[in-house]
């Protein structure tokens, strides 16, 4: 990923050793996810090798778990010298607070989307035949631990939001986007399937997160105390 041009020393130094913490995180996860959940299921229906599979892929989730702990350690350092990760100066007006407390509710909102995308997953995986064969197993319980994760995500940004701190609602855009990648796929799959309610559905997604996204910029420039928009340019000519 490129980092932004203008960090500091310091947080190009923080943010180049997240980047290399993120991939043995992510072999980790994504290696280790498939193999000891697909392991445990070929273990219970097939033979005891799935075992040895699980043991292994435990020690990749422990790879990837101690890799997470440790970003998320560096994330803190991180925060701590970034200026929206602190409580808005203009957290004391009400218009911050109202902003703060209407980007809450729209994370509240991710964290149910995500949560429903965890549910649809492990609902269709039945048709797909996942819950019959190892292999279809794991990767279903893979793909289902990207939605859940992202809900613990968004369900972590809310105390940050109700102390006017602007880094939840930028956390939020994230999340927001990747849900609006998701459903992307889905509306193309229901258009290609003909399935109409699940095309209707992914695209009900996509312009919740589109909207979602814009105001979640809104609300985090008002609890910074900036007019967004046009109002904004007013304000400073006016100044």
């Amino acid at each position: 990923m490129r980092l932004d041009p203008g960090l500091t020393p310091e947080q190009r130094e923080l943010a180049l050793r997240i980047q290399a913490k993120a991939k043995p995180m992510s072999y980790g996860m994504v290696l280790g996810l498939p193999l000891t959940s697909g392991g445990l299921h070929y273990g219970f229906t097939r033979g005891p090798i799935g075992f040895a599979a699980a043991v292994a892929g435990l020690g990749l989730l422990a790879l990837g778990g101690y890799s997470l702990i440790q970003m998320r350690g560096l994330r803190g350092r991180l925060r701590l010298i970034t200026a929206d990760a602190w409580r808005s100066p203009a957290a004391h007006l009400p218009g911050a607070r109202k902003a703060a407390t209407f980007a809450a509710y729209l994370n509240g909102l991710l964290v149910l989307l995500s949560l429903t995308g965890t549910g649809w997953l492990l609902y269709k995986g039945a048709g797909w035949g996942a819950y019959g064969n190892s292999f279809g197993f794991g990767a279903l319980v893979t793909a289902a631990a990207l939605p859940f994760g992202m809900a613990i995500g968004a369900a972590s940004t809310l105390p940050q939001l109700l102390q006017v701190i602007p880094a939840g609602a930028k956390v939020g855009r994230s999340l927001y986007s990747v849900i609006f990648a998701l459903a992307t796929t889905v509306a193309g799959e229901g258009v290609k399937g003909g399935e109409a309610e699940q095309a209707a559905a992914g695209i009900g997604t996509m312009l919740i997160c589109a909207a979602a996204m814009t105001l979640l910029k809104r609300a985090a420039a008002r609890m910074r105390g900036e007019t967004p928009g046009p109002l904004r340019v007013a304000r400073r000519e006016g100044d």
